[in-house]
């Protein structure tokens, strides 16, 4: 098959945008659209593994001003026929239909299990697997429930969106004190999940988001794959039907990148 006519699948998670401020966002999303871009010419499906932005919140009649670029893009591969499917975050967890409805896309909240080719693959984002981080699951368990989500909707979106856009501006990833280091593994909960779920059915790759570290690890006769994140590293998974590696985007190309684990 020659190269033109070569078709792949596309992942990348944690592109966080709205933070640190509207300029360096604003800096992101045009990089990420560039992105989009080039990948279209050869893309059978598009997955956004989560935290695509770093507050999002449906109203019934208002969603949280910008992001304009990205969601024209995202229109136009979709009206071209390529599948795009978005993943519920811990940033975005309370995203509803507004982007089933108005963009088409496909949209995940849960993690998904799919067969490419013949490998089979498990999806998430990966928020609250494994073990540990109890303190988060308890929140995730609160903000997932529909009572808070409807309490959360009677404020007026000026205040709700601005106290939203207020903490996220006060994170980690908004400060810089983002701690993107490898674990002792018996602490990499993502690493530990794939061990104990490949106890009880095999996958031929493991696909997460949320770590903001750039993975790759061998386990037993699989494969766990951490996306990395744009606000650092601008790096994506891609999968030609055999083989999953991680690449980057820098300069307007795509490059090779040797992952933090190898």
């Amino acid at each position: 098959m020659e190269e033109q006519e070569k078709k792949y699948t596309y992942f990348a998670s944690d592109f966080h945008l709205g933070v640190p401020n509207r300029e360096i966002s604003l800096e992101r999303e045009k990089k990420i659209v560039s992105w989009l871009n080039e990948i279209e010419k050869n893309a059978s499906a598009i997955y956004l593994v989560g935290d695509i932005f770093d507050f999002w919140f449906e109203y019934k009649h208002a969603i949280p001003k910008g992001f304009i670029r990205l969601q024209a893009k995202i229109i136009e591969l979709t009206d071209k026929g390529i599948p795009v499917h978005f993943f519920l975050g811990n940033h975005d967890m309370w995203m509803f239909d507004y982007f089933k409805t108005e963009l088409g896309v496909q949209i995940h909240s849960d993690e998904i299990e799919i067969e490419l080719n013949g490998k089979l693959f498990y999806i998430a984002h990966g928020d609250g697997l494994g073990p540990g981080d109890k303190g988060y699951k308890l929140i995730k368990k609160i903000f997932r429930n529909r009572i808070c989500q409807w309490a959360f909707a009677r404020l007026h979106p000026n205040f709700g969106i601005a106290l939203a856009s207020y903490f996220s501006k006060t994170s980690r990833i908004s400060t810089g004190a983002e701690d993107a280091v490898l674990q002792n593994l018996d602490k990499e909960w993502l690493y530990q999940f794939t061990k104990s779920a490949e106890v009880t059915k095999h996958r031929d790759f493991y696909i997460f988001g949320h770590r903001h570290l750039p993975l790759k690890f061998e386990i037993g006769q699989t494969y766990y794959f951490n996306l990395g994140e744009w606000l650092n590293f601008c790096t994506f998974g891609r999968f030609d039907g055999e083989i999953f590696e991680i690449l980057q985007w820098k300069n307007d190309q795509i490059q090779p990148f040797k992952t933090i684990s190898e």
